[in-house]
């Protein structure tokens, strides 16, 4: 089909011609929005007690050590200092022991509401690491009866 074929009037088939939008141009209604020029007015959150817990989850941890290393893989800048690594997740872990990745986390709340905690505000437990003596990588132990 040729393009001189096409119309390009912008309109529909069934609108007859002439019919124009009326734009309701009344400032005097009541609903009216006003802009008095206060714009030195800052939206800053309320510090409230939270209601969620303080401790990352293992989720949380994992979610956030698995995109943060994507992002090292993918030549995002790394935060911390390296000293010959070359694993992205190794550094990623790296950043999250140094509480330097800046991910915000939403914690959710039975009615819906929310709760927004940085990476460096959580507390972040390596359970397995209390465990094992401290290694760097956990270490599958096999009971054989």
């Amino acid at each position: 089909m040729a393009d001189e074929d096409c119309e390009m009037d912008g309109g529909y088939e069934d609108e007859p011609e002439g019919a124009e939008v009326e734009e309701d141009n009344n400032e005097d209604a009541p609903d009216a929005i006003e802009d008095d020029g206060d714009d030195k007015r800052e939206h800053e959150p309320v510090e409230r007690p939270r209601k969620t817990s303080k401790y990352m989850t293992k989720y949380e941890r994992a979610r956030i050590l698995d995109t943060r290393s994507l992002q090292i893989s993918m030549n995002a800048p790394v935060m911390v200092e390296l000293e010959g690594e070359t694993d992205p997740l190794k550094i990623a872990m790296k950043e999250l022991r140094q509480r330097k990745i800046p991910f915000t986390i939403r914690q959710y709340l039975f009615d819906g509401s929310y709760e927004d905690w940085g990476v460096d505000e959580l507390i972040v437990e390596d359970s397995w690491k209390d465990k094992l003596g401290g290694s760097e990588t956990p270490v599958l132990l096999i009971k054989v009866i």
